[in-house]
């Protein structure tokens, strides 16, 4: 039991998070370089390489050299075994990335220090923040012209609502990036790029005191430096472990992740500063992983074909407490059964290795039968327990989707669902129709193009999408209380259901939404399904 928690202490799980081509997807490879997890960084897609990220495994994904699902990586680092979840940077799937979150206990952002804080970034750090969960930031590029350091905190500050302390300072950025000065040591890291600024080499630690300091440097970046450490110490927030766990603090550390440089620093800062994984929140009490030894998950995650050789579908989920051993009996509480959980895999994008043993805070992915749903919880425990479930955002886009070859039939039925089920789109029906002709809805308009790309790709069928007006959907609160026939309506509104029959409208204006209701008194309109 003892060495069960001792495994357990080791672990740190969190997701990375960032506007598309903040450099997020390349700081996950240098900090799997470290842990030795691959022998060769920079197989992020680029114009000069030509290769493609290793937690990137869509086609998709490596054709546009974006990522548009969330991959799960894991490596040992001095002692500790790190899982990381990189998630999607685009907008369009912010909603993988909430469910992403709700795997982790606590988020790296990485922002652009020529470009600070982004549309995209805020979004997903409104989706962090639901969470309340650690955030630590890591400003990348400084190898590139970078915004003023100070411009930069006080964005994350002013858009973001938190608070700023940094751990690391930077000297000069683009051509005349010196390094970081580190303020707790007061010791400064220097910076020579070579082979077109591919990769670091000679950095050299020198001391604020050090004689040399100035020609190393520069005298102007000297007193620059002095002058603005001091104002650092006397403007910036304390560095206080209690406000970072609650989410009102962020630690920012400076760095470039293509040149490798300041990566291992923030990495060993990151691992002091993180804690061992946390509790989770259950319907009656929570699990404590330090105190309870029975074994419990959650699905927060699940991808069909990711093997085009077998077609299958994997369920991820996250280790809340205890120890997974291959083959083990648990309960499958939605599903109400026993079952036996066998093939257990963890990832490098889509490379898998077998698990044998798997311990609270990893992620592994489970062979899905097709039992399980996105919230689904697993467990051993004497008594039943039940994780919160996750929320399912919203859908602000729509179209109908028609398949062009009839025949296939079934492959689109099933191609459609599986997507479906995966939670990167939801299906919607016609009333009183069947699956000939649906209406689907998504976050993003990206996912719509990612759903034609699958579709074809994966189970052979061409459909055509006709993008439909609506933006806005409501479930009806006690439906079977509520005649949807009867409803007066607007001119913008369309009755549908989804595959459980529910009804459900659709709305194109946010003002039809309240006409309805004072149209028909008593009718209630619910902004969030219950799952």
């Amino acid at each position: 039991m003892a060495s069960e928690f001792e495994e357990i202490k080791k672990r740190r799980t969190f997701a990375i998070i960032s506007h598309p081509d903040a450099g997020k997807t390349t700081l996950t490879e240098k900090l799997l370089l470290y842990g030795g997890a691959i022998n060769l960084a920079g197989s992020v897609k680029g114009r000069k390489t030509g290769k493609h990220a290793v937690s990137d495994w869509m086609d998709i994904e490596k054709e546009r050299g974006i990522s548009v699902t969330s991959s799960v990586l894991q490596f040992n680092y001095e002692g500790f075994c790190i899982n990381i979840l990189d998630t999607p940077g685009h907008e369009d799937f912010s909603e993988d990335t909430y469910r992403t979150l709700m795997a982790a206990d606590s988020a790296v952002m990485v922002i652009d220090a020529s470009k600070g804080v982004e549309a995209q970034t805020r979004k997903l750090f409104k989706v962090c923040t639901l969470r309340h969960i650690p955030i630590f930031t890591f400003i990348n590029k400084m190898d590139r012209e970078a915004r003023d350091p100070f411009a930069l905190t006080d964005e994350i500050e002013e858009l973001l609502g938190i608070r700023t302390c940094p751990v690391n300072w930077p000297i000069g950025s683009g051509k005349n990036f010196k390094g970081v000065f580190d303020r707790n040591t007061k010791k400064i890291t220097t910076f020579r790029a070579a082979h077109a600024g591919m990769q670091e080499i000679e950095t050299e630690e020198l001391s604020l005191e050090d004689e040399k300091l100035g020609s190393v440097i520069g005298e102007d970046f000297l007193s620059q430096l002095l002058e603005e450490s001091e104002l650092l110490d006397g403007a910036s927030d304390e560095l206080d472990m209690e406000r970072v766990s609650r989410g009102d603090l962020t630690p920012v550390f400076f760095g470039s992740a293509l040149t490798n440089f300041g990566v291992e620093t923030f990495l060993e800062h990151f691992l002091k500063m993180t804690s061992s994984p946390l509790a989770r929140k259950t319907t009656t009490g929570e699990v404590n992983p330090m105190k309870d030894a029975f074994f419990s998950a959650f699905v927060f995650k699940i991808q069909a074909n990711m093997n085009k050789a077998h077609r299958d579908r994997i369920a991820f989920m996250r280790i809340c407490s205890g120890e997974y051993q291959a083959g083990m009996e648990v309960t499958h509480v939605q599903g109400g059964r026993k079952i036996r959980l066998n093939q257990s895999t963890q990832m490098m994008a889509d490379e898998r290795k077998i698990v044998e043993t798997a311990y609270a805070g990893d992620i592994i992915g489970v062979f899905d039968p097709g039992i399980f749903a996105i919230g689904d919880t697993l467990e051993n425990a004497r008594e039943r327990i039940e994780f919160e479930g996750i929320p399912t955002f919203a859908p602000e886009h729509f179209a109908r989707v028609r398949q062009i070859d009839t025949m296939k039939r079934k492959q689109f039925t099933k191609g459609i669902e599986q997507i479906a089920q995966e939670g990167a789109i939801q299906i919607f029906q016609e009333r009183n129709t069947g699956m000939e002709e649906i209406i689907v809805g998504a976050v993003g308009v990206l996912q719509f193009e990612v759903l034609t790309y699958r579709l074809k790709a994966e189970y052979n069928v061409e459909v055509r999408l006709d993008t439909l007006p609506y933006e806005y959907i409501r479930w009806i609160d006690e439906p079977e209380k509520v005649d949807v026939d009867k409803i007066q309506g607007t001119s913008d509104m369309k009755a549908i259901q989804n595959l459980k029959g529910e009804p459900l409208l659709l709305f194109t204006h946010p003002w039809s939404v309240r006409m309805v209701e004072e149209r028909n008194p008593g009718l209630k309109l619910l902004e969030f399904g219950k799952s």
